[in-house]
Parts: structure tokens; C-alpha cells; sequence
């Protein structure tokens, strides 16, 4: 299974779109600071997630969402 995620970090008031086969382990590591990008904004809670069985499927999703650069577009999904 793989899955698409948005995290977000009150501490920058930042949104973090990203794709990962182990949703818990992967915010975990954003929240060591793992990432380049995520370690600025620690902690990180998980605001939205979506399944896919295959790993192009979620990676095309992502990109789709990536590509609106919007946070309207973004709190949109998860405030249905």
C-alpha cells in the first residue's frame, strides 16, 4: 500500500505533501529532522491521507497536487 500525505507544522504555518509506503515512519522521521526541508518546521501532525495500491497512482496524485501550489487548494481536501 502506498499512501499520499499532508502534514502540516503550526510552528511555520506549512504545508508538506509527500508519498511513502510507511505513513508512521515516515512522519516520525520528519519529525527527527530527516528531511531538508521538515526539519524547520518540527512537529508535524498528519492533516490528510489518501491509499493507493500502486506506487505511480500516488505519485501522480501528489504531483497533481503539488502543480496548484495552493494552500486554499489543499484545505479544500480535508475540509470536505
Amino acid at each position: 500500500m502506498w499512501y499520499l500525505y499532508i502534514i502540516y507544522s503550526d510552528n511555520i504555518d506549512r504545508y508538506y505533501v509527500g508519498v511513502t509506503e510507511n505513513l508512521k515512519l515516515r512522519l516520525e522521521r520528519h519529525n527527527l529532522g530527516w528531511g531538508r526541508y521538515t526539519k524547520r518546521g518540527i512537529p508535524w501532525v498528519i492533516v490528510y491521507s489518501e491509499n493507493y495500491l500502486i506506487k505511480t497512482d500516488a505519485f501522480k496524485r501528489e504531483r497533481e497536487i503539488k502543480k496548484y501550489k495552493s494552500r486554499k487548494y489543499i484545505e479544500k481536501l480535508f475540509n470536505k
